[in-house]
C-alpha cells in the first residue's frame, strides 16, 4: 500500500468513527468552557485576572507551567522530528528541558519578588516608565504571536487528519476556530480559568503519552535496542539514523544552524512572556522556585517519553507515510496511536481520536496562556500606564485585555493560516530565539546590573527584536524551500533556519552599549531596593 494511501486510510479510519472523535473533542471542549465559565465567576479583579488571585500552591503552578510549556511542538513537533530526523530530532527533547535550569536559577524567584501582573513590570521599578513599558509590552505581544503561530499550525493539521479535511480552505476553517476558542477562553476565565485548563490538559497529556509509551515499549518487549534497531532500519537510513548528523550536519551551515537552534533553546525560555507570568500566581518565592522543581520533573518525564513516540513511530510507519500526511512531520503521533491499536480496528480509531483530543486540549490551553500574556501585557503596560498614564481603573484596565484578546486572537488565525506547513517545534524554536533575543538581555542586566540604564533597556529589548525577527524574515523558514511559508517565492539571504546565533549576542551587547552611550544617570537607590526586594520578597505584591 502506498502512503498516500496509507494516509487516506487514516483518515477513513477517523471517518468510519467521526461521531466518536467529534463526541471526545466536544466533551474536552465543554468540561474546559465550564472550567473557565465557573473560574470566571471568581474573577473579582485585576489580581484575580492577571494572577489567578495568587492563590495557587507550589503543585497547582507546577503543573500549570508544564501545562503552558508542553505545547504542540512538544507534542507533535518533537514526536515528528524525531520520527523522521531520529538524533537531530531528540536535539529539541534536550534544549527544551536543559532551558529550565536557566529559568529557576536565574529568574523564578527574583522576577516573582520583583513584579506584579507582567514582565514590564520588573523593568519600569528602577526606570522611565513609559518607554520601558511600551518596549515590554511591544515585545510580550510578537513573541507571543510567534509562538501561537505554531499552536495554530498543530490544531489545523491535527484536524484536518481526523476529519479528512484536505482543502485549504478547511485547514484555515480549522485554526479560526481554535482561534476563537481561545478568545472565549482568556475574556470569560482570565488567570485563574487558564491555570485550571492547563493543570487538567498537562495530567491528559502526560497520561496519553505514558499510554503510548507503554503501547511502543509492549510491542518490542521492553526492549529499547530492539525499537532503536527497527526504527533505523524502517527509516531507510540505517545506522546514520541512530546518529548526530541527519539534519544538521550535512554542511556548515546545517552545523551553525544546531548551534543556533540549542542556543535558542536553553536560553529562550526565562525570556517567554507566558512562562514569566506564571510565577506571579503563587503566593510566595519559596512556592515559586517549588512550582519550578515540579514543572522540571513532570516536563522531563515527558520529554523522556517523547523518545519513545518519536522512534516508535520511526520504526512501525514509513517515512512517505508520514510526510504524505504532513511534509513537516506533526502528525506522526496520531498516526503511531493508529498503528499501535491497529489500523483496520476499532481500537486503533479510539486511540486516535483520544490521543489527537488529548493534542487538540493541549493547543487550546497553550494558546489561552499566551494570548493571556500579551493581552496582559496590552492592558497593563502600554494602555493603564502608558495611554492613560497610571489613571485608569481596574475595570478599564480588564476591559482593555479583553479587546486585545480579539486583536491578538484575529492576527494570530491569520498567521497561523500562513504557518500551516510549517514543523511546529521548528515555529516554537523561532519564538525561544526572539523571546531570548529581546526579554532576557534586558530582565537579566535590570536585576543584577547596577549601571543599566532606560536606554541601555530600549536598545536591548527594540535591537533584539528587530534583528530576530528580521532574520527570520529573510531565512528559508519563509521563503526559498518547499517547507517554507512561501514555497513558491526566493528572498531569502539569510541562510539559517534559526536566528538565535546572530540574534542573542546582538540583543545582550545592546543592552551594554546603549547603557555606556548613554546620558541617564542610573538611579541606584532604586536599585538597591529592587536587590532587596527580588532575593528577600520585601513589599512584594
Amino acid at each position: 500500500m502506498s502512503p498516500a494511501q496509507h494516509t487516506l486510510l487514516a483518515a477513513g479510519e477517523a471517518g468510519e468513527h467521526r461521531t466518536l472523535i467529534i463526541i471526545l473533542f466536544s466533551v474536552f471542549v465543554a468540561a474546559t468552557l465550564v472550567i473557565t465559565v465557573w473560574a470566571g465567576r471568581q474573577t473579582k479583579d485585576a489580581a484575580d485576572f492577571y494572577a489567578g488571585g495568587r492563590q495557587f500552591t507550589g503543585f497547582q503552578n507546577g503543573l500549570a507551567v508544564s501545562g503552558d510549556y508542553m505545547s504542540a511542538a512538544s507534542f507533535l513537533g518533537i514526536a515528528g522530528a524525531i520520527a523522521l530526523f531520529g538524533y537531530d530530532g531528540f536535539l529539541y527533547s534536550i534544549g527544551f528541558l536543559v532551558a529550565w535550569l536557566v529559568a529557576l536559577l536565574l529568574v523564578a524567584e527574583p522576577l516573582r519578588n520583583s513584579g506584579r501582573y507582567t514582565m514590564g513590570d520588573v523593568l519600569a521599578y528602577r526606570m522611565r516608565q513609559r518607554p520601558v513599558r511600551t518596549a515590554a509590552g511591544t515585545s510580550t505581544i510578537v513573541v507571543s504571536i510567534f509562538y501561537l503561530l505554531a499552536q495554530m499550525a498543530g490544531a489545523g493539521v491535527l484536524v484536518s487528519l481526523l476529519l479528512g479535511i484536505t482543502s485549504d480552505s478547511g485547514k484555515i476553517g480549522i485554526v479560526a476556530l481554535v482561534g476563537v476558542l481561545m478568545i472565549v477562553y482568556v475574556t470569560i476565565g482570565g488567570m485563574k480559568g487558564t491555570t485550571w485548563v492547563q493543570m487538567v490538559k498537562a495530567v491528559l497529556l502526560i497520561a496519553g503519552a505514558l499510554l503510548l509509551t507503554f503501547l511502543v515499549l509492549l510491542k518490542f518487549d521492553f526492549n529499547l535496542s530492539d525499537l532503536l534497531g527497527s526504527a533505523a532500519d524502517n527509516s531507510g537510513k540505517g545506522a546514520a539514523f541512530l546518529e548526530p548528523g541527519l539534519k544538521y550536519g550535512a554542511t556548515g551551515t546545517t552545523k551553525l544552524d544546531f548551534i543556533s537552534l540549542g542556543i535558542a533553546l536553553v536560553l529562550g525560555t526565562a525570556g517567554l512572556p507566558h512562562i514569566l507570568i506564571r510565577f506571579y500566581t503563587v503566593p510566595t518565592a519559596k512556592a515559586a522556585r517549588k512550582s519550578v522543581l515540579w514543572a522540571i520533573g513532570l516536563i522531563g518525564a515527558f520529554y523522556l517519553m517523547t523518545l519513545a513516540l518519536g522512534f516508535g513511530a520511526a520504526a512501525l510507519i514509513k517515512p512517505e507515510e508520514i510526510t504524505a500526511s504532513n511534509k513537516a512531520g506533526n502528525t506522526a503521533a496520531p498516526l503511531l496511536a493508529l498503528h499501535l491499536g491497529g489500523v483496520d480496528s476499532n481500537w486503533g480509531a479510539i486511540l486516535l481520536a483520544t490521543i489527537s483530543a488529548v493534542a487538540f486540549a493541549t493547543i487550546l490551553a497553550v494558546v489561552a496562556g499566551l494570548t493571556l500574556a500579551s493581552s496582559s501585557s496590552f492592558a497593563h503596560d502600554i494602555y493603564a500606564n502608558v495611554i492613560k498614564r497610571g489613571t485608569a481603573t481596574e475595570k478599564q484596565e480588564m476591559s482593555a485585555a479583553r479587546y486585545a484578546t480579539v486583536g491578538i486572537g484575529a492576527v494570530s488565525i491569520l498567521l497561523g493560516a500562513l504557518a500551516r506547513d510549517l514543523n511546529v517545534a521548528g515555529l516554537v524554536a523561532l519564538a525561544f530565539a526572539v523571546a531570548a533575543s529581546a526579554n532576557l538581555p534586558t530582565i537579566l542586566y535590570s536585576l543584577f546590573w547596577k549601571r543599566f540604564t532606560t536606554s541601555g533597556a530600549l536598545w536591548s529589548i527594540y535591537g533584539g527584536l528587530v534583528t530576530a525577527v528580521g532574520l527570520v524574515l529573510f531565512s528559508p523558514v519563509v521563503s526559498g524551500k518547499p517547507t517554507s511559508m512561501f514555497p513558491d517565492v526566493d528572498f531569502h539571504w539569510f541562510p539559517l533556519e534559526n536566528p538565535g546565533i546572530i540574534s542573542i549576542p546582538v540583543g545582550f551587547l545592546l543592552g551594554v552599549v546603549g547603557t555606556l552611550l548613554s546620558k541617564d544617570e542610573p538611579d541606584k537607590g532604586k536599585y538597591a531596593e529592587l536587590e532587596v526586594r527580588s532575593l528577600t520578597g520585601t513589599g512584594a505584591h
